[in-house]
């Protein structure tokens, strides 16, 4: 058997309950490589390598039995300590789980640690480095749980997702992200910063591994992996409104992903976002940080000393914003919503750039979410796959969006692209890595 850690998280689990792998010998493989590797990649906000191994030797029966998980530390922990990426909360210890890692637990998953977050999810950067190339950014907000997923520390993580936390630090990693539709997984004990747009999410090595820890924590019926499309996806090629911020390794990209996923079988149909969707543009910032400085109420009144310059220069933005201000953009959303309907008439779902290039250099940043912002305010399930390399030799993704609550169609798509960009995209309609059905395109 190969190193247990490389594992997808849905191998191991067929391993696990087929009596082929102990879940103490996955979590040993995984111990070893974080011993290994966590000194420089610095996922880690918490982590016990006790805890973790008693909590292998007693793993309970269910969908992730045995598998270990990163949990964000936005997401309470009853266990461990949830600081929230704040020196104001640090050494806190909630008292109960957070309903997503609750369920996790339930359906037998292992919470292997705390992985790191920039500060309440939003600016300053945390210590995470990217295991590509550790002189460059993993991304954020989830950077600790992309970072893990893709150096072999644990097989999937939760991450959240504002404007682009989950889908372009899963694209700087190399690994596959996936943003539900709005509200899909519960966001009980998740330290709320915007109301209109904070979702949880998953970072993993395949998008099914992606439905299997989102499926078994949601209740909702995210399709079979394992079954076979019956017909190639109609796809629209959308550049989206961010185009002029797309590097040229990502223009290269996009020419080379619609000449596989053309020799692959998909219909491939240019198709643009219509004016009321191109104004989220101004919206969203309005909206997130109108919201996040409202959230962070008590934080502003008794510890703002405590607050980094980047993120208070923001919450400044917020509180500045009239009510009346606020509505309109809100009022934006809804009427952006209406408008993309009719914009998917004929499509099972979008591709679009998960981000404008390769990982940036240094670790003050994590990258521009314009690629990523507009299909969050949208509410709109995302999945970012694997797209190869750029000239810097770091990974580069690429972005699938479906319409809201259309998970399934949108990971089954996701899966067919993954296949195709392997070499295997006749297969993936032949029976291959299909993700599911794909339902008629309107």
């Amino acid at each position: 058997m190969q190193d247990p850690s490389r594992l997808t998280a849905t191998a191991a689990a067929r391993l696990i309950r087929e009596g082929k792998l102990r879940p103490e010998a996955l979590m040993e493989a995984c111990l070893a490589r974080i011993a290994e590797r966590e000194g420089e990649v610095r996922a880690f906000t918490w982590f016990d390598a006790d805890a973790a191994r008693r909590a292998a030797a007693t793993a309970p029966p269910g969908p992730l039995s045995g598998l270990p998980v990163g949990v964000k530390d936005v997401l309470d922990t009853a266990d461990m300590p949830t600081g929230y990426g704040s020196p104001i909360w640090h050494g806190w210890r909630p008292r109960a789980d957070a309903a997503a890692v609750a369920w996790a637990r339930a359906a037998g998953a292992i919470v292997i640690g705390k992985t790191v977050t920039t500060e309440f999810a939003t600016r300053k950067p945390g210590p995470t480095a990217n295991p590509h190339r550790l002189t460059h950014t993993p991304g954020g907000s989830s950077s600790g749980s992309a970072a893990g997923v893709a150096d072999f520390f644990f097989p999937f993580a939760f991450g959240t997702q504002t404007a682009g936390s989950v889908i372009r630090p899963a694209a700087f990693c190399g690994v596959v992200g996936y943003k539900p539709s709005f509200g899909l997984i519960h966001r009980a004990g998740l330290k709320i910063m915007s109301e209109s747009l904070d979702t949880i999410g998953v970072i993993a090595r395949s998008v099914a591994d992606c439905a299997l820890l989102a499926g078994a924590v949601s209740g909702a019926d995210l399709g079979d992996p394992g079954k076979r499309l019956d017909r190639a996806p109609k796809i629209g090629l959308c550049r989206s409104p961010s185009w002029e911020g797309a590097g040229p390794e990502t223009s290269a990209l996009w020419s080379r992903i619609i000449a596989a996923l053309g020799r692959a079988g998909a219909s491939l149909i240019d198709r643009e976002m219509p004016e009321p969707v191109r104004r989220l543009v101004a919206a969203h910032p309005v909206v997130m940080n109108a919201e996040s400085a409202r959230a962070l109420g008590w934080e502003l009144a008794h510890r703002r000393a405590e607050i980094s310059e980047l993120l208070l220069e923001r919450l400044d933005f917020g509180l500045g914003q009239t009510a009346a201000t606020l509505a309109e953009a809100l009022a934006a959303f809804a009427e952006a919503g209406r408008a993309f309907l009719p914009a998917m008439e004929g499509l099972d779902v979008l591709l679009t750039p998960a981000a404008p290039g390769e990982a940036p250099a240094g670790l003050a940043s994590t990258g521009d979410p314009a690629f990523n912002f507009i299909w969050t305010s949208l509410h709109l399930p995302c999945v970012t796959v694997p797209a190869g390399t750029g000239p810097a030799g770091l990974p580069l993704g690429i972005q699938i969006v479906g319409r809201r609550s259309e998970d399934r169609t949108a990971l089954a798509a996701a899966e067919w692209v993954a296949a195709a960009l392997d070499g295997a995209g006749r297969s993936a309609v032949a029976g291959g890595r299909a993700g599911g059905e794909i339902a008629p395109a309107a």
